[in-house]
């Protein structure tokens, strides 16, 4: 980060704050007022503006774009046209004209690369409404009604390059609720969410055991396993009736109505699951036997020696926040992220914040520590981009700078695992939401 960098304004909270905001409500409302359309920093300076353009005809001019498709195609000295929100071409500069009316942006020593996506997000919402424990599973709840799409959150992580994230409930109890997948740049719930629901949480082992009076494994498992059996009993008496295979009509169920498309494998479940007893069991119950499209989130501690289980199903790996842990059978420090690659687990490996825990905007930084433990630069970038929009069902539209594929990327100052570099742009739904080429970086 360059130097003199400010801390994110944030707005003032209790009775003076409160009166400074009317102050300045008032003042707002005076004629000839004009809005300052940025945030000002100490000294007046202004911070990068936040406010989205409208969707445009952009055409971006870089040193070199990281597509992350399927054949890892690198392009250098390249051309991306964005047009309606969505990206209409990429390529060599020699090979693709840009048209009238397009708006050109020069970055001709920066690289572009995938908007970041993040499979395990609390912060895209309120925090307050984090853990709801009434039950130990809570198959009613859902994070939908929480969004906040502007939030002081939300402006940082788009100040890092994130583009998407999965906001899901706490893992207070062993199923929390619905997830939602929600973009990162918008003004109103409508504008950021991309599907909801987005995931089913479920939690095994570790936060869930404080529930209460105390819970062990073997209860929370077999409790956890009722409920989705009773889920898919309502699902299947539905689908009979739908056939026409049953006359009488079912009752309908709040708590289990949104479980029908978790059987018919139309979101995945996203799991809190950690150490090697917790994921084996996760795999087996959930992926296995209950046939769950399944995301294991955390995956940490000693985790990765579940890896021929993992690889003999088709459960997908997000690691994170913990980068390490010191292994006592081998009486020294292992990277998580490389004892899975080094165990075979590498096409479906991917990172997380768990933000809060670690800031959202320091998703490259989780893949980064990877590195140092053990991983491989270019899976690590993968593995916040192309990898986790795979895992959450969404690659058709996200997770590579593909032709058709919505416009969400970042331009970068350098490679985004360097923590040398930079995010100074950042591009969501062919709108750009951040622009760090004016003002005090936000991050």
């Amino acid at each position: 980060m360059q130097s003199g960098t400010c801390r994110p304004w944030r707005r003032g909270r209790g009775l003076a704050g409160g009166v400074l905001r009317a102050v300045l409500a008032a003042a707002v409302a005076a004629p000839g007022f004009a809005a300052d359309p940025g945030l000002r920093g100490p000294g007046g300076r202004q911070f990068a503006p936040e406010v989205a353009d409208a969707p445009a005809r952009l055409a971006f001019r870089v040193a070199k774009v990281v597509v992350m498709d399927d054949s890892d195609q690198v392009i250098n000295d390249a051309v991306v046209l964005v047009r309606e929100g969505k990206i209409e071409a990429v390529g060599a500069a020699a090979n693709v004209k840009i048209p009238d009316g397009y708006r050109v942006l020069e970055f001709r020593e920066h690289w572009l690369v995938p908007g970041l996506v993040d499979c395990h997000n609390h912060t895209a919402g309120s925090l307050a409404d984090l853990n709801d424990a009434v039950y130990l599973t809570n198959p009613g709840l859902d994070t939908r009604p929480t969004i906040e799409p502007d939030s002081e959150r939300i402006k940082l992580a788009r100040a890092g390059g994130v583009t998407t994230v999965m906001l899901i409930p706490g893992s207070a109890t062993n199923l929390s609720g619905f997830g939602t997948v929600s973009k990162t740049g918008g003004r109103t719930p409508e504008d950021v969410i991309l599907r909801t629901p987005g995931s089913l949480k479920i939690a095994q082992a570790g936060n869930p055991e404080r529930y209460f009076v105390g819970n062990g494994r073997m209860f929370m498992n077999w409790n956890t396993r009722q409920t989705l059996l009773k889920a898919r009993a309502y699902h299947e008496r539905w689908a009979a009736y739908e056939r026409g295979e049953l006359k009488q009509k079912p009752e309908f169920n709040p708590f289990f109505a949104g479980f029908r498309g978790l059987f018919r494998r139309e979101y995945p479940t996203t799991v809190h699951t950690q150490i090697y007893q917790v994921v084996m069991t996760t795999v087996d119950m959930l992926a296995n036997k209950l046939g769950l499209w399944t995301v294991l989130d955390h995956s940490e501690f000693d985790g990765w020696k579940t890896a021929p289980l993992v690889l003999a199903s088709d459960v997908w790996t997000i690691q994170g926040p913990r980068a390490f842990h010191f292994d006592r059978m081998a009486a020294r420090m292992i990277g998580n992220c490389s004892g899975w690659w080094k165990n075979g687990v590498r096409a479906r490996l991917g990172v997380n914040t768990d933000a809060p825990v670690i800031p959202e905007e320091e998703l490259t930084y989780q893949a980064a520590m990877g590195c140092w433990y053990g991983w491989l630069p270019y899976p690590a970038l993968r593995g916040v981009t192309h990898v986790p929009a795979q895992a959450l069902g969404l690659y058709e539209r996200l997770g590579s700078i593909e032709a058709g594929k919505d416009a969400d990327f970042g331009v970068w100052t350098g490679n985004p695992l360097d923590p040398r570099s930079a995010c100074l742009m950042t591009v969501i739904s062919g709108r750009i939401e951040y622009d760090g080429r004016e003002g005090p970086r936000r991050f």
